[in-house]
Order: structure tokens, then C-alpha cells, then sequence
């Protein structure tokens, strides 16, 4: 008789973390150090861990499920900006953590006002559209380092670790908040940030501007991707739905590429 192993198998979902997370950190990590911290910012706006994310909802609870958490995480993308601008503009001092508290504070009650106001579905898109270009109005440009500063030693085995055990606690806690708030924590922007905090140590307030400009030219990939989801994946279902989110996706994600590359003032 065989043995059961399947207490060894780990869920497909928990898999998906251990594997993206630390694969998406080291290269943006590696992109930043090569072509400036902007650039990391604007990677991880891709959608690639609250995407598949996603997938499995639709394919575990069903299509109108993963649409109303879709919803939730376009919203989403508006508190992401405001995690941003308070991470900028609200810390008090020169240290990292207490704009990274105050940036996670913002973002707690971004979510409870989206959560208790909700506005109609054809409102949701545009209303975060008008938001990423409001914040990229008022986030400053990063100032490039005037010398290299190398990385200390062990710098990415613990932006991995750090990543990849947040991932792992705030998607397991968020599934049993409900669709719509769970789409509304699951854009919480936890790569950008763990960037921002070592380009922050390491480079001052200027590189941590650098990657939180980055991201919120890279969240309008972010928004057209779950807008596409929450618009076509009951009535085309969940093949043809996901891949025209992922080929929109890419297009504006290419988009944002070319205008943040031609701003005057990058790193």
C-alpha cells in the first residue's frame, strides 16, 4: 500500500507564491540596480502574483466571483497611489519606517472608504484612471544617486524572504474577507514597497521616489489588465478572458514604458 502524500503537496496557490514572488523581487531588484530604481517600480506594476491570484478564484469559485474581486482590485490600484503620495509626502522624518507606516495606514483607509462607498463598475475605471494621473502630477521625480552605493551583502536572500512570507500571510488572511474586500487588499502594493525601503537605505528619499513614480507609470498596465477581467470573464469565460487582459496589458504596459523612459529626470 502506498502512502498518501498529499500532505506533502503544497496548493497550487501557495506553489504560485513561493515560486513568482521570489522570482519577480530579483529581477526587479536587478533591473533597478542596472537601469535605475524607476524601472523596478515600474515591473512590478505588472500584475503578476494578484493575477494568477485571480485565476485560481475563477477557477475554484467560479467566474462571477473572481469578476467581483476583479472590481474590488481595480479600486485597489487607487489606494496603491495613495500608499505612494503618503509614503512622499507624509513622513516625518528622513528613516524609512515611519513613511512606510504612514503609507500603510493611508492604504487601510483608502480600503474602508472604497469598501463602505462604492461606486457603479463603469465609474470604477475611470475614477482610478484620473487617480494614477493625479498622483504622477504630484509625485516628485527621483533624483538620480550622485555615486553607485553597493548593496550590503545578503541584500536579496532578504528582500526574498521579507516578500515572499508577506505574500504568503496577506493572501491566505484575504480570502476570507469576501470577494470585493479581499480584491480591494490584494493590490496593496507590497513589492513596490519592499523596494522603496531598501532603495530608500540605500539611496536616500530621492531613490525611493524613483520606484514609487516607477510604479504608478506602471499601474495603468496594473488597472487595464483587472479592468478587462471584471468586464469579460463571465460573458467570454476564463480562457478568453484572461488572455485579452493579458495582451491589453501588455500594450499599455509598453506604453508607459516609452513615456517614463523620455522623462527628463530619471534614474
Amino acid at each position: 500500500m502506498e502512502p498518501d502524500l498529499d500532505y506533502c503537496r503544497l496548493p497550487p496557490t501557495l506553489l504560485l507564491k513561493v515560486i513568482v514572488t521570489p522570482a519577480l523581487i530579483t529581477a526587479a531588484t536587478l533591473v533597478g540596480r542596472r537601469w535605475g530604481e524607476a524601472m523596478s517600480g515600474w515591473l512590478v506594476g505588472l500584475p503578476l502574483t494578484s493575477g494568477p491570484v485571480v485565476l485560481f478564484l475563477a477557477i475554484e469559485q467560479g467566474s462571477h466571483f473572481a469578476s467581483a474581486a476583479a472590481l474590488g482590485v481595480v479600486l485597489g490600484v487607487a489606494s496603491q497611489a495613495v500608499f505612494a503620495l503618503a509614503y512622499i509626502w507624509l513622513g516625518k522624518s528622513d528613516g524609512w519606517m515611519p513613511r512606510a507606516l504612514s503609507g500603510t495606514v493611508a492604504f487601510a483607509i483608502a480600503t474602508v472608504v472604497f469598501q463602505l462607498i462604492r461606486m457603479p463598475a463603469a465609474i470604477e475605471p475611470l475614477f482610478v484612471f484620473a487617480s494614477l494621473l493625479l498622483a504622477i502630477a504630484l509625485m516628485p521625480r527621483g533624483r538620480p544617486r550622485e555615486k553607485a552605493v553597493p548593496a550590503p551583502r545578503g541584500d536579496l536572500p532578504l528582500r526574498i524572504i521579507v516578500a515572499t512570507a508577506l505574500v504568503v500571510g496577506l493572501t491566505t488572511v484575504a480570502p476570507v474577507l469576501g470577494a470585493y474586500l479581499s480584491g480591494l487588499i490584494l493590490p496593496f502594493p507590497l513589492y513596490a514597497a519592499i523596494l522603496a525601503v531598501f532603495a530608500h537605505r540605500l539611496g536616500g528619499l530621492g531613490a525611493a521616489t524613483a520606484v514609487w513614480r516607477g510604479l504608478l507609470f506602471g499601474l495603468f498596465s496594473f488597472l487595464t489588465f483587472f479592468t478587462v477581467i471584471a468586464l469579460t470573464l463571465v460573458p467570454l469565460g476564463i480562457l478568453a478572458g484572461f488572455v485579452l487582459a493579458i495582451i491589453s496589458a501588455m500594450v499599455v504596459q509598453a506604453a508607459t514604458l516609452v513615456v517614463l523612459r523620455s522623462e527628463p529626470s530619471r534614474n
